[in-house]
């Protein structure tokens, strides 16, 4: 019998300003974001190849969007991904806030590529 895989975990790294997904203590993905006054402003999330095709991206954001929720935050999704999962996800709704072109121009100075 193969032992097997742990399920993934979801930590949050303020240091980095994201939350990982761990798979077997190996961070499999990420979703970045920023802080603006009470808004989480997520901007982008991947999931390593090794670890494609499992879900996790949706896990992650699930857990993500979970903890922003208990923080006391609202969620900003300028991340495609995030914006196509809050779609689907209604239960986040009330916590979600648009995408506006202020908030693009705060992100590029925050963040500058």
């Amino acid at each position: 019998m193969t032992q097997p895989a742990a399920a993934p975990t979801v930590q949050r790294v303020d240091a980095k300003h994201r939350y990982e997904i761990l798979v077997d203590d190996k961070t499999a993905g990420l979703t970045a974001y920023r802080d603006r006054d009470d808004q989480r402003v997520f901007y982008h999330t991947e999931v390593d190849d090794a670890f494609a095709g499992q879900g996790l991206a949706s896990i992650l954001v699930q857990q993500a969007l979970t903890d922003v929720r208990s923080s006391g935050k609202r969620i900003v999704p300028v991340c495609p991904y995030v914006a196509k999962f809050l779609k689907k996800h209604e239960e986040f709704a009330d916590i979600t806030d648009p995408v506006t072109p202020e908030i693009l121009k705060w992100l590029d100075t925050v963040h500058q590529h």
